[in-house]
């Protein structure tokens, strides 16, 4: 097989899907009460390792970003950051109303109202508290979406860098970060 005609190309992008999506290794970020639901999700009841997901320390070491919770201005700040310091393929999961619309903090001047104006999310779980049946549905789609080639918010984001930055740069008002160039 020559990995440089077509045919092959496919074959090795298969295989790399396959494998990604297998192996989701997550970077919890509990800004709030979601976070209460990740302990039992990875846990034996519930048993998230039979699917490939497992919890990573760092950034660095991480495919998926996981917020699970509300985020006021100033987390968002270290959520950017520590998305930023990720390997790409790399992927983000709202987690909770709170991400979506800002759930039960819609009206506080302190809290952002949708994560994706900040950073790529490609897939939400909605609910307050989503149980973590649905945040194994949650990553099942995502995986889904890996397979099928669908799960590219991470190229997004390095397309549309500016954009993003500029809608950062609106609510964290003493912005003092590294640009980054990839």
């Amino acid at each position: 097989m020559n990995i440089n005609d077509k045919d092959g190309r496919k074959i090795v992008d298969i295989i790399q899907r396959y494998a990604q999506k297998h192996s989701l290794w997550v970077l919890a970020y509990g800004t709030g009460c979601g976070a209460i639901e990740i302990p039992p999700t990875m846990t034996s009841r519930y048993d998230a390792e039979r699917f490939g997901i497992t919890g990573r320390p760092t950034p660095r070491m991480a495919d998926v970003l996981l917020i699970t919770g509300y985020l006021a201005t100033k987390t968002l700040k270290r959520v950017i950051r520590s998305y930023e310091q990720m390997q790409s393929p790399k992927y983000v999961i709202g987690f909770g109303s709170c991400t979506i619309n800002g759930g039960m903090y819609w009206d506080s001047y302190n809290t952002i109202k949708s994560l994706d104006h900040y950073l790529p999310v490609d897939v939400y779980i909605n609910g307050c508290m989503p149980r973590p049946e649905a945040v194994i549905s949650g990553f099942v789609k995502l995986q889904e979406m890996i397979s099928d080639g669908s799960a590219n918010g991470w190229e997004k984001y390095r397309d549309n860098l500016d954009l993003y930055r500029s809608q950062q740069k609106e609510v964290i008002k003493n912005w003092q970060m590294p640009d980054y160039n990839w």
